[in-house]
C-alpha cells in the first residue's frame, strides 16, 4: 500500500486521540505537551519554532506523525550546530529556515516518529517526504534526540552523538542504599552537601500535579524566571500560561519539589515522570544565597523520589560533567542531520565522524571517572 502525506501547521489540525494513539504515552511527545506549546504560543512563526508537522497516511488514515518545526535560529534545540549557520554565512547562504524534529526546549530523547509499527518502508518514504522540504528552500533537516536513531542506519541522513548523564537505579531500596555504593571519598562529599542544607535550616517539600495551586505555580514561575535572568538575559522559553496547561492537562506526571525557608518559598524544581524514567526539567531559585541547594533539589531529592517511586532512570537534564561525582553516568544520545546543499553535507559528514570520535574517547574518560566502589 503506498503512503501519503502532509505538513500540517498545528497540531490543532489532529485529533487528540489520533495523535496519543501513536505516542506509547511519553509525556513530552504528548498532545497535551506540544499542544500546550502551540496553545501558549511558546511555539510559534513569532518565536521561530513554527509548527510544521509531517503527517502520513496509508488509505486516508494517519499512520505516523513526526512533530516539526521550520526554525529560523538555533535557540533552544541542545544539539548544537552554530559552526554551520556561521559557515553558511561566510558564503552568504541563508541557513535558515531549516526543518527539525524534536520537542522543543526540551533535549529528552524520546519517541520521534510517531507511529504503531515502524517498518524500513516506512522510513525510506519519510526520508524521501523530508528531502522534498530542500525544494521548498529549506538548508536542511534534523532529528534530534530520537529513540529510533537504529532506523535510520541504513538512510543518507548523517547520524551525530552527544553524552548526557543519567542515574540508573541499580535496585537501591533508599538514598543511603545509594550512598553505599559510591567510594568513601564521593559518599562524605555527597552527605555533606545534603548536610548543609539541612544546616541552613530549610525545609523540601514535595507537590504532585493536583496539589499545585495558582500560589505554587506563581513562586515556581518566578524562580524560573529569575534564574532565567541571571543567567541568560531573558525570561526563559516558557511563559506561566504553559506550565498552567500542563499541570492541568498532565497533573499525573507533575512532581514540584520546593525549598522553603520560614514558610517562604526560596527555590524550586519541576520533574515529570513518564513510563519508568524521571525527568528533572526546570529550576529555579528565588533566593540564591543558600549553599549546595541546587544539588540537593535537583539532584539528590530526584534520586529519592525516583527510588520511592520503583522508577529505573533518573535524567536530570543535558550536560553537566560535574553530575559524575554524584553519582550519574554517562550516556549515549541519538541524533539525524543533512544539509541539501552537496558541499556542506559532505563537510558535516566529516564533521559528525571526527566529532563521533572525540566523544568516544570523552565517555570512555568519563566512565572512568564514576564514583561506584566497583570502578
Amino acid at each position: 500500500m503506498t503512503y501519503q502525506h502532509d505538513f500540517i501547521d498545528s497540531i490543532s489540525n489532529i485529533s487528540e486521540h489520533t495523535w496519543n494513539s501513536l505516542t506509547n504515552d511519553h509525556v513530552f511527545s504528548s498532545y497535551a505537551w506540544l499542544g500546550a506549546l502551540e496553545i501558549s504560543e511558546c511555539v510559534s512563526k513569532h518565536t521561530g519554532w513554527q509548527p510544521q508537522h509531517l503527517v502520513i497516511k496509508q488509505n486516508n488514515h494517519i499512520v505516523a506523525i513526526l512533530p516539526g518545526y521550520s526554525k529560523d535560529h538555533s535557540y533552544g534545540e541542545y544539539v548544537f550546530d552554530w559552526a554551520f549557520a556561521e559557515a553558511y554565512e561566510r558564503y552568504g547562504l541563508e541557513y535558515y529556515p531549516k526543518w527539525l524534529c524534536g520537542v522543543p526546549f526540551t533535549p529528552v530523547q524520546g519517541p520521534r516518529i510517531l507511529c504503531k509499527h515502524i517498518t524500513p518502508e516506512l522510513i525510506n518514504y519519510i526520508e524521501a517526504a523530508l528531502l522534498e522540504l530542500g525544494e521548498n528552500g529549506l538548508s536542511g533537516i534534523h532529528l534530534n534526540f530520537l529513540s529510533e536513531h537504529t532506523h535510520f542506519a541504513s538512510t543518507t541522513l548523517i547520524p551525530r552523538r552527544n553524552v548526557q548523564f543519567h542515574w540508573q537505579n541499580k535496585g537501591y531500596q533508599s538514598f543511603i542504599d545509594f550512598l553505599s555504593a559510591l567510594n568513601a571519598r564521593k559518599r562524605k562529599m555527597v552527605s555533606k552537601e545534603r548536610l548543609k542544607v539541612q544546616q541552613q535550616n530549610l525545609t523540601i517539600r514535595w507537590f504532585s500535579g493536583d496539589e499545585i495551586n495558582d500560589a505554587l505555580l506563581d513562586a515556581f514561575y518566578l524562580s524560573y524566571r529569575l534564574t532565567y535572568l541571571k543567567r541568560s538575559g531573558h525570561n526563559g522559553y516558557l511563559n506561566r500560561e504553559f506550565f498552567a496547561l500542563i499541570i492541568k492537562s498532565l497533573p499525573h506526571a507533575v512532581r514540584l519539589c520546593c525549598a522553603l525557608k520560614d514558610d517562604d518559598i526560596v527555590a524550586t524544581s519541576l520533574y515529570f515522570v513518564s513510563d519508568d524514567t524521571l525527568y528533572g526539567r526546570y529550576w529555579g531559585a528565588i533566593e540564591s544565597q543558600y549553599d549546595s541547594l541546587h544539588f540537593e533539589l535537583c539532584y539528590y531529592q530526584g534520586i529519592e523520589l525516583a527510588i520511592k517511586e520503583g522508577l529505573n532512570n533518573f535524567d536530570a537534564g543535558a550536560q553537566g560533567e560535574h553530575k559524575l561525582a554524584r553519582g550519574f553516568e554517562p550516556v549515549w544520545r541519538h541524533s539525524y542531520h543533512t544539509l541539501f546543499r552537496p558541499e556542506f553535507k559532505i563537510a558535516l559528514q566529516d564533521y559528525c565522524e571526527r566529532e563521533t570520535q572525540a566523544l568516544q574517547l570523552y565517555f570512555t574518560e568519563c566512565e572512568a571517572k564514576l564514583p561506584f566502589k566497583h570502578q
